[in-house]
């Protein structure tokens, strides 16, 4: 991509309510622009980083044996009538009317469509285990929206819906989930830390936060530093190593501030362990048996004759929040660092301009069209300025690596530097190969 093509527009002016650094970031480097209160557009730049987030939460559940579906943002009031949530939920559904007056609502969550989907497809047990996710946009009325995508009130969405024929086979599809979790986060270049959790409007008597650590969180967290050792590579994708990872994370204490009890705190982790922070929660993982099933008549015939109302699970990740999460998470000194499988480019070619001499740009360019026969995802910079306004734009876009064509670079030889890294002088073969690496 030429960087004279790219819609970035990159302003300095940042609205008032802007607090936190990710809704500062994403705004300085037109990520997103506000529509309304808490409802943006994800321009190109957020909107691509976005969607490799997206990818990676795909992968994941894929791998896991969940299958990929898509349900509306609009949904009919009857089934949430009929589950008793709809005049539970509060002012955060947003309920509307259609021309011919039936009553809608702009789905906050999916628990009530996707057991009337369930209920009127299967009807034995010999078709579970079964698990279902769809990637969606959902709406929920903050009463006051703030930090940007953080807390906003349209948000993109994974949730993932399982059903099974009874609680032990239910608790085997919530462990495939915590595991997916943890592996997906991990590919996102964070540590989430597994946390016991109210089950709140969705309900249930099983339930786990996933919480990164960020000074900026709006939980306080209370853990053990030892539940960071855990190598989860160890565990194998069977039902007894999985059982035995649920064990082995959950086995630490690990609590925001609404379960945390200082004595108990105090008598499980020793002083040297214990650690007291702020975190945001990037996930979301419910077991509530039958809560749904029941009230929505959601059963099938069992091996042994009987009709039995399906046991069912719920698991989110707010795709669109973890793009400010992995802000807070990772900035460091006002610039974006990237995990590299999300970064917005792979590389970023930065050429000496002027107006008298266009050789560092056709140079640049060459690399440019020889990288992208690699598959690179280059970005070049062909935009007319001087060299120290380029570094601080691409420092604070945050892509990671800079080949940067200037009085140093002689032959086939370039300056290149790795974000808050030093600059080294390397060949075009080098360069590919550490890309590569």
């Amino acid at each position: 991509m030429l960087l004279s093509k790219l819609f970035i527009p990159i302003t300095k002016d940042l609205p008032s309510d802007a607090k936190i650094k990710s809704h500062q970031l994403m705004l300085r480097t037109g990520m997103i622009r506000q529509s309304a209160s808490g409802i943006y557009s994800w321009l190109p730049l957020g909107f691509k980083i976005m969607k490799k987030i997206e990818l990676i939460v795909r992968e994941e559940q894929n791998n896991i044996g969940a299958q990929e579906m898509l349900m509306p943002t609009i949904q009919s009031a009857d089934i949430w009538k009929e589950s008793g949530r709809y005049d539970d939920y509060g002012e955060e559904m947003l309920r509307i009317k259609d021309r011919q007056g039936r009553e809608m609502l702009y789905g906050p969550t999916n628990e009530e469509l996707i057991t009337e989907i369930f209920r009127s497809s299967i009807k034995s047990y010999k078709s579970l285990p079964q698990m279902l996710y769809h990637i969606q946009w959902k709406f929920r009325d903050e009463v006051r929206p703030r930090f940007g995508v953080m807390r906003c009130r349209e948000f993109f969405m994974k949730d993932a819906y399982s059903f099974d024929i009874d609680e032990e086979s239910a608790k085997k599809s919530y462990n495939k989930m915590f595991y997916a979790y943890l592996k997906t986060f991990k590919r996102l270049g964070l540590e989430a830390i597994p946390m016991a959790a109210d089950t709140g409007p969705i309900g249930g008597d099983l339930s786990h936060e996933f919480v990164i650590l960020a000074e900026t969180g709006e939980s306080k967290i209370y853990t053990d530093k030892k539940i960071f050792e855990i190598n989860l590579n160890k565990f194998q994708f069977n039902d007894t190593s999985l059982e035995n990872m649920r064990k082995e994370f959950t086995s630490f204490y690990a609590v925001t501030d609404e379960k945390f009890n200082k004595g108990e705190f105090d008598k499980l982790v020793d002083k040297s362990n214990q650690i007291i922070t702020k975190g945001i929660e990037v996930g979301h993982i419910f077991y509530f048996s039958d809560k749904y099933s029941k009230p929505l008549n959601c059963f099938v015939d069992s091996q042994d004759g009987n009709k039995n109302s399906v046991k069912m699970g719920s698991y989110g990740i707010g795709v669109s929040r973890l793009v400010g999460a992995i802000i807070e998470a990772k900035y460091n000194n006002d610039i974006m660092k990237w995990p590299k499988l999300i970064s917005p480019f792979d590389i970023v070619i930065i050429p000496s301009i002027s107006k008298n001499n266009k050789e560092n740009l056709a140079k640049a360019n060459k690399i440019y069209q020889d990288l992208k026969q690699q598959n690179v995802d280059a970005l070049l910079d062909d935009v007319d300025e001087n060299m120290s306004a380029k570094f601080k734009k691409h420092d604070l876009i945050g892509v990671p690596y800079q080949i940067i064509i200037g009085s140093k670079s002689q032959g086939d030889k370039f300056e290149f530097k790795e974000i808050n890294g030093e600059t080294k002088i390397l060949s075009l073969k080098e360069i590919k190969d550490k890309i590569k690496n």
